[in-house]
């Protein structure tokens, strides 16, 4: 199905495997009949789940949300490294990983929770002098990329089994993970892994959560074809942002730009809306006045 008109409003995708963000967005932009469509939180090819996705006026929303936490569900394989700390990269090394305890583990996973110093995998998209870490790995460049400061607000096994017949002597770890925005979940494998001395790797990854998006509210790309609907933007703002109501005065002389008295605003941005219900804007409070972030006009 193709759309000719488009509403603005943001559409919560679950994400197959098998497919980069930038195709989920070419397929968006498909349906809803429109190139003004973005996303926030890129997940890797191998990944499934919540991905944000903008249209029409709500791109300009994307970089405002406050999607600093993430959560995860995985599985970790202890006993094979790979160049690519996940399942797409060759293995690079094997270990009999089966004698190592349930008590090692605990402990290697308490050592990579709480504010951790993280080094991405090299085969990510962070920019090294203005070029891709997986564009230099791709072209045989040794170089090292500098530890992050990340968070890991909770890291747990929920079961341990044997790994398939084809990986002998490699364990499984179906984990869950509650983590800040730039955490790399295949670092925490790779990581988990080496502090056991058996290697590790990431073989499955699904997020379940980006900020107050989860899955409860994701649909397919064939449920999207079915049927293409958004969030309207009134809605995604309402659930991302404090809430502030104006009358009719307060909207006008918002919308011509002019700063006026704040009332006792949260930190970081509030959501406008009219006496209408429109969402007008996202404003911040500063020396006690607002601050317009952005406008939103029909």
């Amino acid at each position: 199905m193709t759309r000719t008109t488009a509403p603005s409003g943001l559409v919560v995708v679950d994400k197959p495997g098998g497919l980069t963000s930038h195709g989920v967005v070419s397929r968006m932009r498909r349906l809803a009949g429109t190139r003004r469509v973005g996303h926030a939180g890129t997940l890797d090819p191998m990944a499934t789940g919540v991905l944000i996705i903008g249209v029409e006026k709500a791109t300009r929303l994307l970089g405002h949300l406050a999607l600093t936490e993430k959560e995860y569900v995985a599985t970790v394989r202890l006993g094979q490294s790979t160049v690519t700390d996940d399942a797409e990269g060759e293995v690079t090394s094997s270990a009999d990983a089966s004698g190592v305890t349930r008590d090692r583990i605990d402990a290697g996973i308490a050592a990579l929770t709480g504010p951790i110093q993280q080094v991405p995998s090299k085969v990510s998209a962070i920019k090294v002098n203005g070029v891709r870490s997986y564009t230099r790995v791709r072209e045989g460049e040794e170089f090292e990329l500098a530890a992050r400061p990340v968070t890991v607000s909770s890291f747990t096994v929920q079961d341990v089994r044997p790994a398939p017949a084809d990986a002998p002597g490699a364990v499984d770890l179906d984990v869950t993970v509650v983590c800040s925005s730039g955490t790399y979940i295949r670092a925490l494998a790779r990581d988990l892994g080496a502090g056991l001395g058996v290697g590790g790797h990431l073989t499955a990854l699904r997020r379940t959560r980006v900020g107050p998006y989860g899955l409860d509210g994701a649909r397919t790309l064939e449920q999207l074809e079915e049927s293409f609907a958004v969030l309207p933007i009134e809605n995604a703002a309402a659930a991302a942002f404090p809430r502030w109501d104006v009358d009719a005065e307060q909207a006008r002389l918002l919308a011509n730009g002019v700063r006026i008295k704040a009332p006792a605003l949260a930190a970081g941005p509030t959501a406008v809306f009219g006496p209408d219900g429109r969402f007008l804007a996202l404003v911040e409070e500063k020396d006690g006045q607002v601050k317009i972030v952005a406008v939103f006009p029909e």
